[in-house]
């Protein structure tokens, strides 16, 4: 009796060593998506001790040069261990910028940052459709509204389908493009953007504030962002 007594207290004592060995799980900061009351998206630790805005164009080839080249390790290595946070601020430079901030920002805070992600990504599929209906529509009557402008670009470049292949319906995706809230918080973006803080162009970052000039790569950005952590 009293060898099972002890063979039941051994493996109650093990059992419980166990559980209190288990590490912790890491959290993913990468995960963590806030909206801030200018309507732009932060992913990231909110308590981060590096604060980084980006002012981001999805029609500037050096945004999506930074987002290839740069953003896989931003993330990793900064904004996933918590060191970073990340804001985005929409500077929209034309139509189809707007379209594609509309369409993305309709993903909602949870799918923003990958719609738009994708969108940079694709820049080399869909700028020659830009470009093709761009010069098709010179010299025909413009559309009735903005909302059927940006519907038709929307359409010419494929937004409209890459959004529904993201899991949004033909109406949401319709309703997106035409939404005054949206519009009006894109619009303030921008124009905080060029005739507030007057960036230089696309990318511009700022570090807890203060714009970092010169950093439109992530061979120039990465270094500051180490010197701020430290």
């Amino acid at each position: 009796m009293m060898r099972y007594v002890a063979a039941v207290m051994a493996v109650t004592l093990a059992a419980a060593g166990g559980a209190q060995a288990a590490p912790a799980r890491a959290v993913d900061w990468t995960k963590t998506i806030a909206t801030t009351p200018a309507g732009a998206y932060v992913m990231g630790n909110p308590r981060a001790k590096v604060k980084l805005v980006e002012y981001l164009s999805l029609s500037c080839s050096h945004c999506a040069a930074f987002a290839a080249e740069g953003l896989p390790t931003l993330k990793r290595a900064y904004i996933a261990r918590g060191l970073v946070s990340l804001e985005v601020r929409n500077a929209v430079r034309d139509g189809f910028d707007f379209a594609g901030v509309m369409l993305s920002r309709c993903a909602g805070p949870a799918g923003y940052f990958p719609a738009s992600e994708q969108i940079l990504a694709t820049q080399p599929v869909w700028m020659p459709k830009a470009q093709a209906f761009f010069e098709a529509q010179q010299g025909l009557p413009q559309p009735g509204s903005e909302a059927e402008a940006v519907r038709r670009m929307a359409t010419a470049a494929g937004f409209d389908q890459m959004m529904q292949a993201r899991g949004l319906t033909p109406a949401r995706v319709t309703a997106c493009m035409a939404d005054p809230k949206q519009t009006a918080i894109v619009t303030a973006m921008t124009a905080e953007a060029f005739n507030t803080r007057k960036i230089p162009g696309t990318p511009t970052f700022l570090i807890n504030g203060v714009m970092a000039p010169e950093t439109a790569t992530w061979a120039t950005l990465q270094p500051k962002l180490a010197a701020a952590l430290r």
